[in-house]
């Protein structure tokens, strides 16, 4: 503890002294319970403080620091403004257990954004409530177990491809289904696989569209039928629909469920545990199995309709993630149609521009054109005795973030980049440029890169296994 001096000055040891005479004045607890000693409060200056707390801001990356090419996840810039409006005091001021008359403004947005989500989804309601992409998911499947228990059938099984995001099996197993996982077919649904796979146990096939290799699948609509044909619902995960926004949605490729991510898709804030946001759309024959309540309105008022026969429930308290629902809704109004269109144009030219830089230089697996991301394999960097994880790491020491790293697992030594619509040509060609360095480099200095951030390199495995989760001062 040198570097607080806590033993070094008297003046700390007043400090001390008087704190114990105030915890007894201020704090007459229970002596079984009472602390035994003044808590330990370093004696550092001001400016001291804030060179600390800004160094430890220094040390975490974030979209406002730099590129952030995390592919699947759309860590794409998110504008001042809606974080500006989420900060409103008529925004932040509400409380959720407000009469509707006190919050028809609230109530609005929220009606007003349903719809729009409606319309870019091509579903025929909304629910707003699942606070996160996964517990959309469960929300879709829970609605797809109703429906198949109202017309009276048991269905066990959640057909999905070898492309699927992690959550989805994961959501199906949690409800309780088993999962069948079908091959690719140079990167896409294999048509035969799936006809193969379905049948009268099926209650739903989920499928991402763009898919995880950044691929469009062209064969969606037949998809669709030999789904539908088996009496199974066709579930959209969207994760990836960033790239399809304005020229095309889940309606017209006939899926009856999806869900939004809004903190990707939207341009909420992204990572760090939330905030969430993930809506889910469905067509007109599993609207009354949404969760309630929804908001509707009703000679110019809205309400809070809790009225749908075959709702599965509430799957949240109160209603939905208001600030990521209210970002949104500004980004939306903002953008509209035509920016959204844009947004998905830029996104798309970023990811094969930056692709084709980089496709001579890593190996590109399946077809070239991709939409928002693509996927990479660094297996020639074996020859060289490195891995995907060493090119990841070195990033770092160029001030750039890694994309994402080993998924999809059909990828061997997978890098996985998504662009976002937000990045410039320049810092496409500043990142092309440093990948292209590192893998001109000494092998050994890449495979113990990094060497000039706060933490090196660790044992992920020893991490994983035994991760450190308190802290303790040193000295102490």
């Amino acid at each position: 503890m040198s570097e607080y001096r806590q033993a070094r000055y008297p003046r700390h040891l007043l400090i001390e002294e008087h704190s114990k005479e105030r915890m007894v004045e201020e704090n007459p607890l229970p002596e079984s319970i009472a602390r035994k000693e003044a808590p330990l409060i370093p004696d550092v200056p001001e400016y001291e403080v804030a060179r600390h707390f800004t160094r430890l801001s220094q040390m975490n990356y974030g979209i406002d620091t730099g590129f952030y090419p995390l592919g699947s996840c759309t860590m794409k810039y998110n504008p001042k403004y809606t974080e500006m409006l989420a900060k409103e005091p008529k925004a932040t001021g509400v409380h959720p257990l407000q009469p509707e008359e006190d919050i028809q403004g609230c109530l609005r947005i929220m009606y007003e954004l349903q719809r729009m989500l409606a319309e870019i989804g091509g579903m025929s309601e909304v629910t707003l409530q699942p606070a996160a992409g996964a517990q959309g998911e469960m929300t879709g499947l829970a609605i797809v177990h109703e429906y198949h228990k109202n017309n009276g059938n048991d269905r066990t099984e959640v057909v999905l491809p070898d492309t699927a995001h992690g959550t989805n099996p994961a959501t199906a197993a949690m409800l309780g289904y088993k999962t069948i996982e079908i091959p690719s077919d140079d990167g896409c649904v294999d048509l035969k696989a799936l006809e193969e796979a379905v049948g009268e146990d099926t209650a739903a096939f989920m499928l991402t569209n763009p898919n995880t290799l950044g691929i469009f699948e062209e064969d969606v609509l037949e998809i669709a039928d030999i789904v539908h044909d088996a009496g199974a619902l066709l579930y959209y995960d969207g994760a990836n629909l960033n790239a399809i926004m304005g020229k095309s949605n889940p309606g017209a490729m006939n899926f009856d469920i999806m869900h939004f991510n809004l903190h990707k898709t939207f341009s909420s804030p992204h990572g760090g545990g939330g905030p969430g946001s993930g809506p889910v759309g469905v067509c007109e024959k599993l609207r009354s199995y949404l969760p309630v309540p929804i908001v509707t309105k009703k000679n110019d008022r809205y309400h809070l309709d809790h009225s749908l026969e075959n709702t599965i429930g509430r799957v949240k308290g109160f209603y939905g993630n208001w600030s990521v629902l209210l970002r949104t809704y500004a980004y939306l109004v903002y953008q509209g149609k035509e920016g959204l269109e844009k947004s998905a144009e830029r996104a798309v030219l970023n990811s094969n521009y930056l692709r084709k830089l980089l496709e001579d230089h890593l190996e590109l697996p399946y077809r070239s054109l991709r939409k928002h991301e693509f996927v990479l394999s660094g297996k020639r960097l074996k020859d060289k005795g490195l891995k995907t994880v060493d090119l990841a790491k070195r990033l770092a020491d160029h001030g750039y973030h890694a994309p994402t790293i080993y998924f999809p697992l059909i990828v061997e030594e997978a890098l996985m980049i998504e662009p976002t619509e937000t990045e410039r040509k320049e810092t496409l060609d500043n990142f092309a440029d440093t990948v292209k360095k590192i893998l001109d480099e000494d092998p050994e200095i890449v495979k113990s890169a990094p060497h000039n951030t706060a933490v090196k390199r660790v044992d992920e495995t020893k991490a994983a296994k035994k991760p450190v989760v308190s802290f303790r001062m040193r000295g102490r």
